[in-house]
């Protein structure tokens, strides 16, 4: 029997947490039949079709929830381009009623996109990840090579004076272009008037599955191929830091094309890849605590409910083609608790652990007042409609931004990190102390391979007490300690091992590593008194 992915704190509002996003994506699962072959995704929140970019992000809590979690990969792979290039989505619904009536099997790719490759990539590790499958995620690598291939060959994608990934003037890492006017609604098309320029979200997300391809390389014994890549990934890093940091945070967009647009200050414009870029770790720890400190910032000088902004300030409303989107409106400055999980999981790992439990505090509170989750809200709080999306549906399950945060609070206050596949290496970073929480009990467990890892954490004033069971894994161990306090020995099972103390901004932890099989007791020795 498969045991289950929970976290037992003795409150409400964390214990339940899991239970509540677990519902949500239940209601947002979605299983098509192409081919004769059986498909499980997940929807996204406002087209009953399966995204990837949506996938690629809800697969870090699906692969908690469901054992299928190979097949909407498949998918995507067998119907990749000649030339590389993945579809956006593929659904076997009727879209747009009530004209469109047909149950036939719809592939979509939005010539704007510049991020489809990357998720594709990311949700093939992901899953590799949960299901330990070598054969499967080998089988896929010429598939994730070509994908890449397309990216850094084709000239709709990538720039070769930046040497960075370019695409059309959308809003972040959304589907629709500026056009100064000359398209009569949304633009989705490239053309002869498309205003080009360098998105940092784009690069942050190649950056990261660049390291993926290193990591899987290096995994099967092929170190060449896995030095090129991370030669790539460095490269990467470092040109997206020159062209698009601007001192404080990613700058939007950095316009290749020369345009103006009239009425938004865009050099102060922070859109919603910034802490995505943090997670997938394109900044130095400076770069992050800056971002953050903006966002923190900004929440204290905004009029919205939350500073989840999917870019803020807004641009002008309508001017990208559709008169719903208008300031405070979707993409176009809504508050999305995507970026909010995002943020969390970014404060997490670089010392504002407690703006991190305010973030996640504040969408438990949201979510338990209305049972509902949107993927985005106006700033005062009220969610979309038919009548105010752009989207056919405004469905109150969003798993996208629920997963966000659902993964902010079992890797980032939780502290379980799968570093490789099955658990065999992790990391454990318990952060409950930032909580006020004092005991504790988490267990992460992978739906299709029966893999997992969890703890008992105890903090009595002296030591924190961490019994840790897993089958066999090597564990990097990154544990918070009371405020302006230090380590004065680590034990394990009794026998003293090496540790390190050091300070994350204001934030105490002590790192250690350890070989465990089966299970083994821990003891952090804080103050004078033994354990």
């Amino acid at each position: 029997m498969i045991e289950e992915t929970f976290i037992k704190t003795g409150q409400t509002q964390f214990d339940d947490f899991i239970p509540k996003v677990h519902s949500f994506l239940n209601k947002d699962s979605l299983d098509v039949v192409i081919d004769g072959k059986e498909i499980r995704g997940y929807r996204t929140p406002d087209a009953k079709s399966i995204w990837i970019r949506d996938y690629s992000d809800m697969l870090r809590v699906v692969k908690y929830i469901d054992d299928d979690i190979k097949s909407t990969v498949d998918h995507f792979a067998e119907t990749q381009a000649a030339n590389g290039r993945i579809f956006d989505y593929f659904t076997t619904f009727p879209e747009k009623l009530p004209c469109e009536r047909e149950n036939w099997t719809k592939y979509v790719r939005i010539p704007v996109e510049a991020d489809v490759e990357y998720r594709f990539i990311k949700a093939a590790f992901l899953a590799w990840q949960a299901s330990g499958d070598d054969q499967w995620i080998k089988s896929l690598l010429p598939k994730m090579e070509k994908a890449l291939h397309y990216v850094l060959s084709h000239s709709w994608r990538w720039d070769k004076d930046f040497r960075l990934i370019k695409r059309a003037y959308t809003i972040d890492t959304w589907d629709f272009a500026y056009t100064a006017g000359a398209h009569d609604w949304l633009q989705f098309q490239i053309t002869d008037d498309t205003f080009w320029g360098i998105m940092h979200g784009d690069n942050s997300g190649y950056y990261e599955v660049f390291r993926i391809m290193a990591l899987l390389y290096e995994y099967f014994g092929d170190p060449v191929q896995a030095r090129q890549w991370r030669k790539r990934a460095n490269s990467l890093r470092e040109n997206i830091n020159k062209t698009c940091w601007n001192g404080k945070f990613y700058t939007h967009f950095v316009k290749l094309t020369p345009v103006e647009i009239s009425g938004v200050d865009e050099s102060a414009q922070l859109s919603l890849s910034n802490p995505m870029d943090i997670n997938r770790g394109v900044t130095s720890h400076g770069m992050a605590c800056s971002i953050i400190r903006e966002y923190i910032k900004r929440r204290k000088e905004t009029g919205a409910f939350a500073e989840w902004f999917s870019i803020d300030p807004p641009f002008p409303d309508g001017i990208f083609g559709d008169r719903r989107l208008k300031r405070g409106a979707y993409v176009n400055g809504g508050i999305m608790p995507l970026v909010g999980g995002e943020l969390a999981k970014a404060a997490f790992d670089h010392g504002f652990e407690e703006y991190g439990v305010d973030i996640l505090k504040r969408y438990m509170s949201l979510i338990s007042e209305s049972n509902e989750t949107y993927l985005w809200y106006f700033p005062d709080g009220t969610p979309p409609s038919k009548e105010t999306s752009t989207s056919p549906e405004a469905t109150p399950t969003d798993g996208w931004g629920s997963s966000a945060m659902l993964y902010a609070f079992i890797e980032g206050m939780a502290g379980v990190e799968d570093r490789l596949k099955l658990f065999r290496t992790a990391q454990i970073s318990p952060r409950w102390l930032a909580t006020g929480i004092n005991e504790a009990e988490v267990q992460a467990c992978y739906k299709s391979s029966g893999a997992s890892i969890g703890y008992n954490f105890r903090y009595n004033g002296n030591c924190i007490l961490l019994e840790v069971h897993s089958l066999e894994s090597d564990i990097f161990f990154h544990v918070l300690l009371p405020p302006n306090s230090e380590a004065q020995a680590v034990k394990l099972d009794g026998s003293n091992i090496d540790f390190k103390n050091l300070q994350i901004e204001r934030s105490s932890y002590v790192d250690f590593g350890a070989k465990i099989e089966n299970t083994c007791l821990i003891e952090i020795q804080i103050g004078s008194q033994t354990c």
